[in-house]
């Protein structure tokens, strides 16, 4: 298991209704969640999460993978949503990830 990053604990603050957001998703809150996880691992290998419209891609070195913020099938709640996707994409991408309270940890 590697530390990919620390949950950055500022990502909260953007979620709705605190926040205005009219995507239904939370996408201020998604943004600031995945951020932290652009980073170079210790044997560089490069690590991206990026955010298009409903789409998150994951790279993981030359490994690729997607997942989708999908409101009505897993819930309403942006927190769930973006769990959901970001396990899709790590999946597709073959590695797997663990989200705890404060950090994000990469299985490859």
């Amino acid at each position: 298991m590697i530390k990919l990053c620390d949950i950055n604990p500022a990502a909260k603050e953007k979620l709705p209704p605190e926040f205005r957001d009219k995507s239904g998703i939370g996408v201020h809150y998604v943004d600031a969640f995945i951020k932290p996880m652009n980073v170079a691992l210790p044997d560089n290998v490069r690590v991206a999460c990026k955010r298009r419209g409903l789409k998150l891609n994951l790279t993981v070195g030359t490994k690729k993978g997607f997942g989708l913020m999908r409101r009505l099938t897993v819930s309403t709640d942006p927190v769930v949503m973006l769990r959901a996707a970001l396990q899709d994409a790590a999946t597709a991408a073959g590695v797997q990830l663990q989200i705890t309270d404060t950090e994000i940890l990469l299985v490859p």
